[in-house]
């Protein structure tokens, strides 16, 4: 899970966690997050997501963190937008009207505080060794009072290998700990799910909000 995995995953354009078109849970379950028009709202590991287009409808400030300079330049192209680029070496930030991408390292880019994060493929793109530090990270990044609407993933890990990863209820409440963690939904997939008829007994996306 380097950086150059990812890089490479985007080279060879296997990006099947790609989604074409909004996330549906996204526009489902985010007004329980309760975020402002002019909340700064925050997209971690945001690849060239629609989700930003839609987030970008709502909010004045909308800024992803994406370490492909690839699936940066994707999402402007493919939106038909020109974005103004600065930066030197290998991280660039990228602005075009209310969206921001700062394409680097999820680590290390200098990102200002923000007031709602969203994640949907962030979290569950880590091994279990890396979502610890990743968590810390994010909540670093979080204002006091911000919100954390999170999307996740619960299958038998041993039935299929990662990435995306199964992160289970127990692991959300050791991450999180400290923080207040309401569970939205559960997607149970049915047996016609890619992932069931694959031979995993079952698959599940859930949606969680976390209040920091």
């Amino acid at each position: 899970m380097d950086a150059e995995f990812w890089h490479s995953r985007w080279a060879e354009d296997r990006i099947g966690f790609h989604l074409t078109d909004v996330n549906p849970l996204l526009v489902k379950y985010w007004p329980r997050v309760n975020a402002q028009r002019d909340d700064r709202v925050l997209v971690p590991m945001c690849g060239k997501s629609e989700d930003l287009v839609w987030l970008a409808t709502h909010h004045n400030d909308v800024v992803g963190i994406e370490l492909s300079d690839i699936a940066v330049k994707a999402f402007f192209a493919e939106n038909l937008y020109t974005p103004l680029v600065t930066g030197v070496g290998s991280e660039h930030v990228y602005s075009f009207d209310e969206i921001t991408i700062y394409q680097g390292d999820y680590f290390t880019v200098p990102v200002a505080p923000v007031d709602v994060v969203y994640d949907r493929a962030a979290l569950i793109a880590m091994p279990q060794t890396m979502r610890e530090r990743y968590v810390e990270r994010l909540l670093s990044l979080v204002k006091p009072g911000g919100r954390i609407l999170l999307i996740t993933l619960d299958y038998p890990q041993s039935q299929m290998d990662g990435p995306p990863f199964s992160v289970p209820e127990a692991e959300i409440a050791t991450l999180f700990k400290g923080c207040k963690i309401t569970h939205l939904a559960r997607d149970d997939a049915d047996e016609n799910h890619p992932r069931r008829r694959q031979g995993v007994e079952r698959f599940a996306e859930e949606v969680w909000l976390i209040e920091v």
